[in-house]
């Protein structure tokens, strides 16, 4: 059971010491002696614990003296976030400029007794972490440098060619040639199971049959859903019609509905009536049910009248394949040598490179030799070394101790395992994290880097860094060393997936840290500190579970239950967990947040969508000065926001659903980056007055049916690089003053537009927005055929712009 995290967390904490906050409050609380000896003691266990991470895998001790290591470090972070609190604080309610707020928090007004109460808990920890520390000694730690960046290509998309697949011809041919003669018997429903172990390849052969031009040409929809471990019906049947409405219908999926409200019955009808009567080929990727009523019970719902239905199934279980398949299954088996060395090959060098460096293309052929065919093991590695030509990394990984560890039945490849040893320490946090997602998750880039930046996972070492960029690079070099996989450009974000064997390597590293709960009688370690909890538990189940967590840090919800969480289960979470720092309630069904709620001092992110019965929230949380995220999305009763509002003045996300005509209060919210605005039914202006969001650089407007015109607020967003406008029935002008348009949107690079039948023509000035690198025009008719290329009376408006998408085509560049 290895020990995470730990790296990262003694990196903040030394940072947070040696920032000129902290410096300045120990100098006026008197405690600065005590905060230098803090750091002293911090930075000496930091520049061997890189060493002792990797030495953990053989010696309990030394992973015992870790988890107690990293308690006493969580504690000394929360002790430091309480003082970064009382400065926050402090700058609300001093005005003026940022020196004069900073030197306002030390003035006269200090609080004698918070200074000796801080003072007192410093010493305290300091102590703790002292006599932890003389402990190392014992374990012959080095002193270790932090591994440089990776050299990481970038990622196109998840479509799989044939030609980047190597090894598989003959599996696909012989894939394709059962399903061409699998017999369409009485229930016009033919299902053929492909078998094999994780990480052989069974998606992407799925992927190579699914886009292999027979099926195009002969089947009339095309549906791919993602089953994974907790098979859940109405969750499947929810996910096919999803599919149909984005693979089958085309477009973004922005504007799909959100089917999870309905019931059983209402959403069987649906899909019925969404397959129609045309054949289809669908793709029921990573299955595990094993329960054959819960099968024939989906396959009666996909009987819909036409003959010649394909199903392919993946799954690792040989069971799964005998309940389903109407032929016998297609065993995949392990890559050749000669292939998963091409595969270990193809990763490691950019094309043609290998011929330079023979010496490595040897070694290299010892380590595939270790990978027993797999080739996500060969591709992992071959990542691992991509860019590095020094014969000694090659060696290092060949002879690493991994390879010698006792392996069971099952286990974690130790292909898998070496590389997140070879991860720089920033990545091995951010990835164990990952292990709260469910398996198969589609994760949103955006979605991701919240959640590390509530747990302080990214850190931004230069002041004009933005977190958000430095987050999507963590995930881009994650991407490119295949911990990540399936990325998708959708325009103004990105999507991607963990594999399934990247999961349990996360689950595995991270058992100290993260728990996913999907049982009561699930036994939960007191040391946990991020918990998921699965979608099939109520809440008094989920209550039970709670009553024996403590020292929790995220509590977060993957699906919206029907049994949704209430007062109790809120309430529960205030009291118990003081220093959570993210809380997702969504989908709960309580009418207002307790005032208590400005007891979580250390709350980065709360997520309250899909509340129907929240009507406003309490002035109290004007006093979660921490606050990054506020979602509010879905929140269909939802009045107003509170007026101190703007005093969330770290507030860098939010998005929101509310009756008003005008969005009010955020107008002071100078750390806002990202605004939502959804179904906002009668939001007719963005900004009034002088509200100016001068960070802001996301900006999405969803089915807001009022809305007219963005005229004059554009001029108020010099930041803006995204804005996206999607189904606005009313919205007939992007226009207004054109200089103060341009002068407003001079850092704009993406411009989505998106069912918006009354926007007929674009504004002269579009020509002067020279950032804009890309324009996406969806079931918008009359600008569609404005917009097109050479012979469009807008085309010279928009000419300049490098990638153009209409309608999902992409136009040619010039």
């Amino acid at each position: 059971m290895a020990e995470s995290f730990l790296f990262s967390i003694a990196d903040n904490v030394v940072g947070k010491i040696g920032s000129v906050t902290l410096q300045e409050i120990g100098l006026a609380w008197g405690v600065k002696t005590e905060l230098q000896k803090l750091e002293a003691t911090l930075t000496a266990i930091k520049s061997v614990l890189l060493d002792a991470e990797e030495k953990q895998w053989k010696d309990r001790q030394l992973r015992d003296w870790l988890g107690k290591l990293k308690h006493v470090c969580y504690d000394v972070e929360d002790v430091l976030d309480e003082f970064r609190y009382q400065a926050l604080q402090r700058q609300v309610v001093s005005h003026g400029s940022l020196k004069t707020k900073v030197l306002g928090f030390f003035s006269s007004s200090n609080p004698l007794p918070f200074s000796f109460k801080m003072g007192h808990r410093i010493k305290e920890v300091r102590e703790r972490l002292d006599g932890i520390a003389a402990d190392r000694a014992q374990f012959n730690l080095q002193t270790c440098m932090e591994r440089a960046p990776m050299v990481y290509r970038e990622t196109t998309h998840s479509f799989v060619l044939a030609s980047d697949v190597i090894g598989r011809d003959k599996d696909k041919e012989k894939v394709l040639e059962l399903l061409m003669n699998s017999s369409d018997d009485d229930e016009r429903i033919s299902v053929i199971p492909i078998v094999g172990l994780g990480g052989l390849g069974k998606t992407t052969l799925a992927k190579l049959v699914y886009n292999d031009p027979w099926v195009v040409g002969h089947f009339k929809k095309r549906i791919w859903v993602c089953v994974s471990n907790d098979f859940d019906m109405k969750k499947v049947i929810i996910d096919i019609i999803k599919s149909i409405k984005t693979t089958v219908e085309g477009g973004s999926g922005l504007g799909l509905p959100n089917h999870n409200d309905l019931n059983m019955e209402q959403a069987q009808t649906l899909l019925r009536r969404t397959l129609g009567n045309e054949n289809f080929f669908l793709v029921l990727d990573d299955m595990w049910n094993e329960d054959r009523q819960k099968w024939i019970e989906l396959r009666t719902f996909l009987m819909n009248g036409a003959k010649g239905n394909k199903i392919v199934v993946t799954t690792r279980c040989h069971p799964v394949a005998s309940i389903m398949g109407t032929v016998p299954a297609y065993i995949l088996e392990g890559l050749p040598h000669v292939d998963c060395l091409s595969v270990f090959l193809k990763w490691a060098f950019n094309e043609g490179q290998e011929k330079q460096h023979p010496n490595l293309v040897k070694i290299g052929d010892d380590i595939v030799k270790k990978c027993n065919g797999v080739p996500l093991a060969a591709r992992t590695l071959g990542s691992l070394l991509f860019s590095k030509f020094e014969q000694r990394d090659w060696l290092d990984v060949r002879d690493n101790d991994i390879w010698k560890l006792e392996q069971k039945e099952g286990d974690i490849l130790p292909a898998l395992r070496l590389s997140y040893e070879q991860l720089p320490s920033y990545l091995k946090c951010c990835f164990a994290y990952c292990s709260i997602f469910p398996k198969d998750r589609v994760l949103t880039n955006e979605q991701l880097v919240d959640m590390w930046s509530a747990q302080g996972l990214i850190e931004s070492s230069k002041k004009k860094q933005e977190l958000d960029d430095i987050g999507n690079k963590y995930i881009k070099e994650m991407l490119s060393r295949s911990f990540f996989q399936d990325f998708e450009d959708r325009h103004y974000y990105f999507t991607f997936k963990m594999h399934d064997l990247m999961h349990d390597l996360a689950s595995f590293i991270s058992q100290t840290e993260c728990t996913v709960i999907d049982c009561v009688s699930q036994t939960v370690s007191r040391m946990v500190r991020h918990v998921s909890f699965s979608y099939d538990l109520d809440e008094k189940e989920i209550l039970s579970v709670v009553g024996e967590l403590n020292d929790i840090r995220t509590i977060y919800f993957p699906f919206v239950l029907e049994t949704s969480r209430g007062e109790p289960f809120l309430k529960a979470c205030i009291s118990k967990f003081k220093c959570i720092k993210t809380l997702d309630l969504s989908g709960s069904n309580f009418d207002t947040l307790p005032n208590s709620i400005s007891n979580l001092k250390h709350l980065r992110l709360l997520n309250l969508m899909w509340n129907k019965k929240i009507k406003k929230l309490p002035n109290s949380v004007c006093k979660l000065f921490h606050l990054q995220t506020l979602l509010l999305q879905g929140c269909e009763g939802f009045e107003n926001l509170p007026k101190e509002f703007g005093n969330l003045i770290s507030l860098r996300q939010l998005g929101i659903t509310m009756k008003q005509r005008v969005l009010t209060g955020i107008g002071r919210l100078e750390s806002l980056r990202i605004l939502r605005i959804f179904k906002c039914e009668n939001l007719e202006f963005l900004l009034q007055g002088t509200q100016s969001l001068t960070a802001l650089r996301l900006l999405v407007i969803v089915c807001c049916r009022s809305l007219e015109t963005l005229a004059p607020s554009m001029k108020q967003l010099p930041s803006l690089e995204r804005l996206v406008i999607f189904d606005c029935e009313r919205l007939n002008s992007l226009d207004g003053n054109g200089e103060d348009h341009v002068r407003g949107l001079r850092n704009l690079r993406v411009l989505l537009l998106g069912k918006l039948p009354k926007l007929e023509a674009l504004p002269e000035w579009m020509r002067n927005l020279t950032s804009l690198d890309r324009l996406v025009i969806e079931e918008c008719p009359q600008l569609s055929k404005r917009c097109k290329k050479t012979t469009g009376e807008d085309w010279h408006k928009i000419s300049h712009v490098s990638k153009i998408y209409i309608d999902g085509i992409k136009t040619p560049e010039n």
